[in-house]
């Protein structure tokens, strides 16, 4: 692995404990909810700062993610955040989800534009829905005082029609009334600092929260990457090749990386990590605890959490 550049001098380093938020996507079967709440179940007493639910393209897992919202919210001291999109649905529609969420007591959203729905290559606004990311948050900022958080991508949205126009695109979502951005993740931790000191110089003063994906699946991780624009470095590919059928060692090697990318980025001053745990907690815990969260917190543990229903 390569050792990190200069430090970017808009940092400095810390030492205290940083924050933490993991995202979850709702569970399609019986056994992928036992094994979402046991993950649940495991994460909770590090006390992140919130626990966000993921959408799927087209609304698709709508009443899925809106069910696990309301039983992280009744069953756990977690905070909620349910992800919102605006992909082929009206305006009306998407508030009134917003409302359903709101009166739930669910006041943190995860904006996104969203990924085009199945057999479609582009995104194309519904024709009375939100065009945009930034549409969408002035909107939900109508329908109630919600705090909002949005995406960000340090190596240029595949959508976009440049690194400006991405970067301009960010600045008028947080504008909208956003108060945090979350990344897309990246492997190269100088890709994160060069866009956090773009993202200053244009202006943007909000936090942009750097999302750390853990790998366990390389494959999968790939393809991800290719569907997102993010670069999964040569050394990566090195580090987990012939590992397929070693599940120990790769699970071993998963860990050592992304926790050495987080070290690098609180070393150069970064406070708060967002962790996509694709539902799994094992290399999550080992990744916070190695940031020196141990996963003792008394206040953000669950109330009656059960490990399937």
């Amino acid at each position: 692995m390569t050792e990190p550049k200069q430090q970017s001098s808009r940092f400095t380093p810390i030492k205290s404990e940083p924050a933490v938020s993991f995202e979850f996507f709702p569970p399609k079967t019986p056994a992928m909810e036992k094994t979402l709440w046991q993950s649940i179940e495991r994460l909770a007493p590090i006390g992140p700062r919130f626990v966000s639910v993921t959408y799927g393209a087209g609304g698709g897992t709508r009443e899925r993610t809106h069910a696990t919202v309301k039983r992280v919210l009744e069953e756990t001291r977690l905070t909620p955040a349910a992800h919102l999109t605006c992909v082929d649905a009206t305006r009306d529609e998407v508030d009134a989800v917003a409302r359903r969420y709101h009166e739930a007591g669910v006041r943190h959203i995860v904006a996104l534009r969203g990924d085009p729905p199945d057999g479609k290559s582009r995104f194309t606004p519904h024709q009375h829905g939100y065009e945009n990311a930034a549409d969408l948050v002035a909107g939900l900022k109508r329908v109630a005082d919600f705090e909002l958080t949005v995406g960000a991508y340090p190596e240029v949205h595949p959508d976009a029609r440049s690194a400006q126009h991405d970067m301009d695109n960010l600045k008028r979502k947080l504008d909208a009334g956003a108060s945090r951005a979350i990344t897309q993740f990246f492997f190269d931790t100088d890709v994160y600092f060069r866009f956090v000191d773009r993202a200053r110089a244009a202006g943007i003063s909000a936090p942009i929260i750097p999302g750390i994906l853990p790998v366990t699946n390389f494959a999968a991780v790939q393809r991800f990457a290719a569907t997102c624009g993010a670069t999964v470095p040569a050394w990566m590919a090195e580090l987990f090749d012939d590992l397929d059928d070693a599940p120990d060692t790769r699970q071993l090697v998963a860990a050592t990386v992304a926790a050495e990318q987080c070290l690098r980025l609180k070393q150069q001053g970064v406070t708060e990590f967002h962790f996509y745990t694709l539902n799994r907690a094992e290399l999550t815990v080992a990744i916070c605890r190695r940031l020196g969260l141990r996963g003792d917190n008394p206040g953000s543990g669950p109330r009656t959490v059960a490990t399937g229903s």
